[in-house]
């Protein structure tokens, strides 16, 4: 793409508004040009994700509104018959601007267009898409990335983010489109006569209440104990804010502080750095006021409201300990399976259960579900493969006559999480759910409570229990001209000669995810992955160790997945230590000129 011509147009050309040209014009900063106007911000395998301003490479109304044009050639293509999509929106800069923009798009589209009358949280979208019958949804988010982005997410009709094939087939009708001018357009109020424009609010709020109370499994512990539990919460200036405090009020919870400064939407996410639960950082706050409340349980969510962070108090020191998403996870995961089984709602065979989580996620998963009989399943990085699978589990039902059966695939879902601080309790929704987060992992306090323990002692119990598991991931960007040479060396370097040992344990086999391929170093016995074709390497190792390698498809950046178990948490820290350092020299090695950056989720 010639920039300065592709800059020209943006300044001159009616397809753009006056403030657009404006702006296009004011830029004088030839860099600044190429990066905005070089090349066309990425549509990729769950939609756009970039920062907002003027240009190709820019999160805005035209960018936006050729995805949405793409999506409406793939939906018009692939259905027949009525056809409508689903739009929610966050606190984000432009998000609401983002969000009418799709659905007039839609709307010109002959698509009716279901747009949410405020901001909601992500989950709740997923939600609506079921409970509408909609085609499709569309999230506007950027998640918990820094405030200068913004993001557009696609659902399908089963409520899950897309996945393959069917995100290949939408960018491909996306990347068809040529320019801005064929995007087709109309007016809110041409929408809106036409019938094509339906503005929804509380009624589907109620029912996605509704929806998150019914997954309680003992809301009489939680009436008698909930006055006992002191919470402090902050939505991060996000969405979760109304949705969490109202769960929690309907629950029985009723002390519950909400850090005053970060309540109220704010798309500058004026009070912290970097709106993620997953960032220490970002507690500031709400740890502050938890001290002068002495509270038991300390918990953020991101702007878009589908990941929890946790703090909870510890007993034994008087500290609040940060809980890990594997952590929070696991915890809750242990807790509803138990109490599963002691009411006696376990599928029978038990087998015929499922816990889902993804390949980069604790170990911990096939202990806790070996302990009740069930099945852990793996999928790929990515709650979208989590919410595919009970869409699988739901056919194979179907197929085998309404019963379930593991043999079949035909599996009943129990629990789903992910690392990355996202899990989902019930099948309401097709992706993680904060707010139902939040309502699990405080009914686990209640309990915990009537027994005199607290989440953190449940957690110490937990590992006494399975085992002493620890994991890290470490972000690494690649610098220079030659980066995506250097990222492809490395893999193939992990692929194809592998480090004898990782973390002071053996590494005894390699799955190539890509070939589909899983290989023993000591045998070199090749036995299929079971899982779909990805860029990713997986190196086991003896002990319960592992490392997983996964490049970017859209950046100059390879992440780093590992974890130990061993028989105490400061042998399992110190063994994920030592396992960072050796694959950071494993890049260096490699790459000259790899740098750590900051950790980050999905």
């Amino acid at each position: 793409m010639d920039y300065k011509t592709e800059h020209q147009k943006w300044c001159v050309s009616a397809t753009f508004d006056e403030e657009t040209r404006r702006e296009a014009r004011a830029l004088t900063d030839e860099r600044d040009i190429e990066d905005r106007f070089g090349r066309s911000l990425s549509f990729g395998t769950g939609g756009l994700r970039g920062l907002i301003g003027v240009g190709t490479n820019r999160m805005n109304i035209y960018t936006v509104g050729k995805a949405t044009q793409g999506l409406s050639d793939y939906i018009k293509a692939v259905v027949k018959g009525e056809k409508s999509v689903g739009i929610a929106y966050d606190s984000r800069r432009c998000s609401y601007e983002f969000a009418e923009c799709a659905a007039l798009v839609l709307c010109a589209n002959g698509i009716r267009a279901y747009l949410f009358d405020s901001l909601r949280p992500t989950p709740e979208l997923s939600f609506a898409v079921r409970k509408l019958g909609c085609t499709a949804g569309v999230v506007i988010t950027a998640s918990h990335n820094p405030p200068a982005y913004n993001g557009y997410k696609v659902y399908w009709r089963d409520g899950g983010q897309i996945v393959p094939p069917q995100d290949a087939d939408i960018i491909a009708r996306v990347n068809a489109l040529t320019g801005f001018a064929s995007v087709r357009k109309m007016t809110r109020e041409e929408a809106e006569s036409a019938g094509l424009l339906c503005v929804i609010g509380k009624e589907l709020d109620e029912e996605y209440y509704a929806a998150v109370r019914r997954t309680a499994l003992n809301p009489e512990i939680i009436r008698e104990m909930a006055k006992d539990i002191r919470i402090v919460y902050t939505p991060l200036h996000g969405t979760g804010n109304i949705p969490v405090r109202r769960i929690l009020w309907e629950l029985g919870f009723t002390q519950v502080w909400v850090v005053p400064e970060q309540e109220l939407p704010d798309g500058n996410f004026s009070t912290v750095e970097y709106p993620n639960p997953e960032d220490p950082k970002a507690f500031s706050l709400a740890l502050k006021l938890a001290r002068k409340k002495d509270a038991d349980i300390v918990l953020a969510t991101d702007p878009d409201a589908d990941r929890l962070g946790v703090y909870a108090k510890d007993e034994t020191t008087g500290e609040y300990m940060a809980f890990t998403g594997n952590m929070s996870g696991l915890l809750i995961a242990e807790y509803r399976l138990s109490q599963l089984k002691e009411k006696n709602k376990l599928p029978m065979p038990a087998s015929d259960g499922a816990l889902v989580t993804t390949i980069v996620s604790s170990d911990m998963a096939k202990e806790v579900a070996a302990s009740y009989g069930i099945t852990c399943k793996e999928v790929l990085t990515g709650f979208k493969y989590i919410g595919e699978q009970i869409r699988l589990f739901e056919e194979a039902t179907a197929k085998n006559g309404g019963q379930t059966d593991g043999k079949k695939g035909a599996y009943r879902f129990l629990f789903g999480f992910e690392e990355s601080y996202g899990c989902l309790t019930g099948t309401y929704a097709r992706d993680k759910d904060a707010v139902a987060a939040v309502a699990a992992l405080c009914e686990a306090a209640a309990y915990y409570k009537k027994q005199g323990i607290t989440l953190c002692e449940q957690m110490r119990r937990m590992y006494e229990k399975y085992g002493y598991y620890r994991e890290g991931l470490e972000s690494v960007l690649l610098e220079g001209a030659e980066d995506a040479r250097k990222a492809r060396a490395i893999v193939e370097k992990l692929l194809n000669a592998p480090p004898e040992m990782l973390g002071g344990a053996k590494v005894i086999a390699v799955r190539d995810y890509a070939a589909g391929i899983r290989r023993d170093l000591a045998t070199g016995e090749c036995t299929p992955t079971g899982l779909p074709g990805s860029n990713v390497v997986y190196l086991e190792c003896e002990n319960g160790a592992w490392c997983c390698v996964r490049p970017s498809g859209t950046e100059p950046k390879i992440k780093f997945y590992f974890g130990a178990k061993r028989d105490s948490l400061a042998a399992a820290d110190a063994a994920v230590e030592a396992m960072r350092e050796e694959l950071l020299q494993i890049v260096r090695g490699g790459a000259e000129d790899a740098e750590p950056t900051e950790k980050d989720g999905e």
